[in-house]
């Protein structure tokens, strides 16, 4: 009885060490594909940054269909992460606004938006109001996710919200203007992306007129008037400086109306060219690519069809690279190739975003045959150079980065039609790369991966389901064989003992 009341006593000395222990060497292990739920270097710099504590109210609701309620899981197994390097300064609380009607219209004053789903209950689909959102607080200043989609860049999203209260100056990035290029209206998608962290504003810069002061990145994005070569110094002065640069240009221009294209110059490629980089006046032609609508005649009928633009070429292969991590298809119209030819030592490119394999250059001027019948034999030249980076040694030490996209339009608004999410990302994470050195970038299209067993093949889902069945019993069997291989082991030499 005695020895029974010191082993109590023992473990439950041991679970109180441990207990005590682990409160102070807390460590959770993440087996996650690409390890979702541990926070990158930036993140951590980030949070233990943080001078004044931050509060967050997140506001989700509960019984959610599982593919939505995961949303809510990863969410706290974030803010859990966050608040053990944050040195006690992000506090969390969790509120189910559908509890109560009161705590519906705290949700929506703060900026919450629910969104109706549909839940399956008894066999019977209805729906239902689902809060996903969060405020997160610092002082006076409150930052809001008023839904945060399932599936998204959890980590960036709460990074960057947290990091856009605890700066109180934002860095400048600047559109040039002057010489015929798109207004920040015209990029309002960029604009919004970008404002998360940066202040993105228009630059006036000519002749007279150097890069404003505090602007840490220019963006140059398809200027359809000539540059001055003094303008063009300005922009040397600037990189010089330590400046970044940003440039979307075309090189050529194509008219569907009158399925023509010619090339263009504006001054910047003649510029670039005596760094080493040549924008060719060519147009990249590619099998992968977007349609176009053409009107076709039947008869007495006019109908409108889509047809493949190979001249509109989907870029889809990029290297490795923080700028183009996670992006899959951007779409360009009447782009060019890019070439590289080294003018010193001090100068470098990086290519990063090619045509497919079934490309090839064209040189401007061309018709467009848009009815013409395209072979493999069309698609001689692959993997065409579209985007790169071009780094610069300056003779100060100072280090430059010039972004470079044969392609002026990708990132640009036409009318009500919005700009495909790659395009967005492409510039956005470009000019994040040129002006950012916290490494959030990185975390951008660092998404959720939710895999529902429903979604698989139906070989897959059998093996599975048999895996799950058999395996378990087999391990028992393994077990049992093992332990009674054990026990046999022990007998031999107990028996081998008496004989002896």
């Amino acid at each position: 009885m005695k020895k029974t009341n010191i082993t109590i006593l023992l473990i439950v000395g041991i679970l109180v060490f441990a207990n005590l222990v682990s409160e102070q060497y807390f460590f959770r292990l993440d087996l996650t594909e690409d390890n979702q739920y541990t926070l990158s270097e930036a993140t951590e710099k980030i949070m233990e940054s943080l001078e004044d504590p931050i509060t967050v109210k997140a506001y989700f609701s509960e019984n959610l269909p599982p593919h939505i309620a995961k949303t809510k899981n990863d969410f706290e197994e974030y803010l859990i992460e966050y608040a053990r390097h944050s040195d006690d300064n992000l506090v969390y609380t969790f509120i189910n606004p559908n509890e109560s009607e009161d705590l519906e219209r705290e949700a929506m004053e703060a900026g919450i938006n629910p969104v109706m789903i549909n839940v399956r209950e008894k066999d019977q689909m209805k729906q239902q109001k689902a809060f996903l959102g969060a405020v997160f607080q610092l002082q006076d200043r409150k930052e809001i996710i008023p839904f945060m989609q399932p599936g998204a860049p959890m980590e960036y999203l709460l990074s960057s919200s947290i990091k856009k209260l605890a700066v109180t100056h934002k860095p400048e990035v600047g559109l040039m203007q002057g010489h015929g290029q798109p207004s920040i209206a015209e990029l309002s998608q960029v604009k919004s992306a970008l404002d998360v962290l940066y202040n993105f504003r228009a630059a006036q810069v000519n002749d007279s007129l150097p890069v404003p002061e505090g602007i840490k990145t220019l963006a140059l994005v398809r200027p359809t008037d000539t540059i001055a070569e003094a303008t063009l110094g300005q922009l040397d002065s600037f990189l010089e400086n330590g400046g970044n640069l940003f440039v979307a240009l075309n090189r050529v221009e194509g008219d569907l109306n009158s399925s023509y294209g010619s090339g263009i110059s504006t001054g910047v490629e003649k510029w670039l060219g005596k760094k080493g980089l040549e924008i060719r006046e060519d147009f990249v032609i590619d099998a992968q690519c977007a349609t176009i609508s053409v009107q076709q005649r039947q008869g007495f009928f006019n109908f409108t069809s889509n047809v493949a633009f190979p001249y509109a070429p989907i870029i889809s292969k990029f290297a490795d690279h923080p700028v183009t991590k996670g992006l899959e298809a951007v779409v360009m119209q009447f782009a060019s190739s890019l070439n590289f030819t080294p003018k010193d030592s001090l100068t470098t490119f990086t290519p990063l975003a090619f045509s497919s394999e079934t490309s090839a250059r064209k040189q401007a001027p061309q018709f467009f045959d848009i009815q013409k019948e395209w072979t493999e034999s069309d698609f001689t030249s692959a993997h065409q150079v579209i985007a790169g980076v071009l780094e610069q040694r300056h003779p100060n030490g100072n280090r430059s980065r010039i972004f470079v996209v044969a392609d002026g339009d990708f990132p640009i608004s036409a009318g009500q039609q919005p700009v495909q999410g790659d395009n967005v990302n492409l510039m956005v994470n470009a000019i994040d790369w040129l002006s950012d050195d916290t490494g959030l970038i990185e975390l951008r299209t660092k998404g959720i991966h939710y895999r529902p067993i429903a979604k698989l093949e139906e070989g897959t889902k059998t093996t599975l389901k048999y895996a799950n069945f058999l395996v378990p019993i087999l391990l028992v069997l393994v077990y049992g064989i093992v332990r009674m291989q054990i026990n046999k082991n022990k007998r031999i030499r107990r028996m081998e003992e008496n004989y002896e």
